[in-house]
């Protein structure tokens, strides 16, 4: 500290406190709407910035010797209440702040004392070029890539990671403003840098590896995706192989129509043909396929995936209400869908019952579409944290439904009951499409 009045001490002190809950609000996602959390940011960092500057008029030495331990806790404890971010991700950001704080104040003071005499309104100068400059840099170039990222790292990142970043940061702000003589030295000044630079290469390939997990894992699933859409297009094509071997059979019975028809016209046998175009048109009605949905994309898979059901003599009920178009890709209805009928009917074929049945329930609601399937499953059913354990020790299904359920911000149940398996999914439509769209911009 370079002394000064109670006001210069409250400038530095807002300073102080703003470049930290800056830092952090453009590194979060709030539990509040963003107006109303500046709102409260702005109060907070003015209530601080006063009752600290108190605390520098009644008692300069303590304030000097406990004020950087202090601002921590006080504006961390406001942060993480703030913060919709798990707690560990909030410490992270909270000790970047005072990492930052650190070269900040280091900046100021020192450039302040060798080159301008120890003058304080050059340190408040320096800071505030240091500090709108940290800003700048965060919001160009850091801030994109951290909350583009955010899901990965809550994914990867473990509390140990997280707080061996946290110890590194805080250790190297508390050498660099730790109380004492500060001597002017080139091997003072020269330790210091080593360590901010030290300190900060390690932050930045800590998050790159992790990052570079994640989106590695996320790839992986990806490529799961797209073997099981090309499993489903080819179970499609057999049943366009079906449908034209039946159009064939349809087409040669037209022929004998038409000449039964013709004999009725010459003989003048106006009621037998009738009641045979009657017969026919019942006939037809009866064969038509019916679909499921208005949804395309929905009607395709529960289309192909029910006539495989019915040939393995699964009783078969479907209730879908479903617009035409929905936010949610094409590949990921596919992720989803198939995965729950398919694991359906192979619970049914290895529950060992006589009557088998699938019952699917598919509703859209505003912006959210909830699904429930239920189906006949053995009676040892394991789970798993929540989840059905796979027999056969993959489980790529019930993973594949919930990476996609996750990225569309949903929710999942697995249950039994009364000898049913029930599945229930929740998912967010538009939230969820925006992300997702966002991700392979």
């Amino acid at each position: 500290m370079l002394g000064g009045s109670f006001w210069t001490a409250f400038l530095r002190n807002g300073i102080s406190a703003g470049l930290i809950m800056l830092v952090f609000l453009l590194l979060d996602r709030p539990k509040l709407p963003m107006k109303k959390t500046v709102r409260y940011y702005i109060l907070f960092g003015c209530l601080v910035s006063f009752l600290f500057s108190v605390w520098y008029a009644l008692d300069e030495k303590g304030f000097v010797r406990f004020s950087g331990v202090s601002v921590i806790a006080v504006v961390g404890s406001f942060c993480l209440l703030m913060s919709r971010e798990k707690a560990y991700l909030s410490l992270y950001k909270i000790a970047l702040g005072f990492y930052l704080l650190a070269i900040t104040v280091v900046c100021g003071i020192d450039a302040s004392r060798i080159w301008f005499g120890g003058d304080i309104w050059v340190d408040i100068v320096i800071r505030v070029i240091v500090v709108l400059a940290i800003l700048l840099l965060i919001l160009w170039k850091i801030r994109p890539n951290f909350l583009e990222g955010i899901e990965i790292l809550e994914k990867e990142m473990s509390f140990f990671s997280i707080a061996a970043l946290f110890a590194s940061v805080m250790f190297v702000g508390f050498v660099a403003l730790w109380p004492g003589e500060r001597t002017l030295s080139v091997v003072r000044g020269a330790r210091i840098l080593v360590l901010f630079v030290l300190s900060g290469l390690i932050q930045y390939m800590v998050f790159r590896i992790y990052l570079h997990q994640g989106r590695e894992r996320k790839y992986q699933m990806e490529k799961e995706l797209l073997e099981m859409n090309g499993e489903f297009l080819y179970r499609q094509l057999k049943l366009m192989r079906e449908s034209g071997k039946e159009a064939v059979r349809i087409r040669h019975d037209i022929r004998h129509h038409c000449l039964l028809i013709e004999e009725y016209i010459k003989n003048g046998e106006n009621e037998k043909l009738l009641a045979y175009v009657r017969q026919y048109e019942g006939d037809v009605e009866n064969g038509k396929v019916k679909r499921v949905c208005a949804n395309e994309t929905i009607n395709s898979i529960l289309t192909v995936y029910g006539r495989y059901a019915e040939k393995e003599k699964i009783k078969v009920t479907m209730d879908v209400k479903v617009a035409e178009e929905i936010a949610i890709r094409s590949i990921d209805l596919v992720a989803v869908l198939a995965n729950i009928v398919e694991n359906a009917i192979h619970g049914c074929l290895c529950s060992g019952k006589t009557e088998k049945e699938i019952n699917l329930f598919i509703a859209q609601k505003g912006n959210k579409i909830v699904i429930r399937c239920t189906n006949t499953c053995t009676e040892d059913v394991e789970f798993r944290n929540g989840l059905p354990a796979s027999a056969s020790g993959g489980g790529v299904g019930i993973s594949s439904i919930m990476k996609v359920v996750s990225d569309y911000n949903g929710e999942t149940d697995f249950s039994v009951e009364d000898g049913m398996f029930v599945v229930k999914i929740l998912m967010h439509l538009a939230t969820g499409f925006e992300s997702r769209t966002a991700m392979f911009e």
